[in-house]
């Protein structure tokens, strides 16, 4: 993502969500807002038509990683949790459909891509939540503490980290920093997604990653960084967190009645990770 300008994949996620909210599979994962926030860049329910499998796939793991991530999100609020931060939101809506009255909303993002969603807001007629903070802030050059801090996230109480679509385009120091970081918040816990390497993978599996990593490539958001789901539990491990469940992109449909049986192959390599330091 050039400097300047508001991430192209944040809106490729976007119009997934938005698109989603026609497709038989809606149930998965409802959000009134995905399609009036882009405007209009948002989807028509035709395009649904166009989809081959691989699109199809992708738009399932964007709907059910979201649908996780606020499934433990409202476990977590039922334990006490009273601060969520959501780092790289893009054009996520949670702000906007946020249920929980005493829960503060910190939204982090590039700079770029946090004005460009907060224009659309605006352009979209919708009115910025009270709750939440906006914190722009370059993942690679910024302190997320120091930033977070200066917002108001009180870093001595329990918080929620959402961190969807983020992890593949950073590199792994700075992952691990900010995950080093989010153990160290009393009470923390963090759901993200990451991407197994081409070597883990079968024949289905390298395709498919050779598929999407050109697509987010051509747009100047190359992926830079994977694991292998043994090695990142280790290094979870060895942060502080002392109970993570990693959940492969293949068992949603174990999960979720509404997703498709063919979901259960897990050829696309895909991973939604909860981790939580209880000690």
């Amino acid at each position: 993502m050039e400097n300047a300008t508001p991430s192209r994949t944040a809106l490729g996620v976007a119009r997934m969500r938005a698109l989603h909210q026609f497709s038989p599979q809606a149930g998965l994962f409802r959000d009134p807002y995905a399609i009036a926030i882009l405007g209009e860049a948002a989807p028509a329910a035709q395009e649904l038509e166009q989809e081959d499998e691989r699109r199809q796939r992708m738009r399932l793991f964007v709907a059910s990683r979201a649908r996780f991530a606020e499934d433990w999100l409202a476990a977590a609020v039922l334990r006490g949790v009273r601060q969520l931060v959501v780092l790289g939101a893009g054009l996520d809506t949670f702000s906007l459909r946020n249920p929980y009255r005493d829960l503060s909303v910190f939204e982090v993002d590039h700079p770029a891509t946090q004005a460009w969603k907060r224009k659309c807001i605006a352009d979209s007629g919708l009115a910025e939540p009270a709750a939440t903070r906006f914190v722009p802030v370059d993942f690679e050059r910024q302190s997320l503490s120091a930033e977070l801090a200066a917002a108001g996230l009180q870093s001595t109480a329990p918080a929620f980290f959402i961190w969807l679509g983020v992890v593949p385009y950073l590199t792994k120091e700075a992952i691990l920093k900010t995950l080093s970081w989010i153990a160290g918040v009393p009470g923390s816990e963090v759901v993200f997604d990451y991407s197994e390497p081409a070597a883990n993978r079968d024949a289905a599996g390298q395709a498919a990653l050779a598929f999407h990593a050109a697509r987010v490539a051509s747009v100047g958001e190359p992926w830079i960084s994977f694991f292998v789901p043994a090695e990142l539990a280790i290094s979870m491990g060895e942060l502080g967190f002392d109970e993570i469940e990693d959940i492969e992109s293949g068992d949603i449909a174990a999960r979720f009645s509404e997703a498709p049986k063919g979901m259960t192959n897990n050829s696309g390599g895909g991973h939604i990770i909860r981790a939580r330091r209880t000690a």
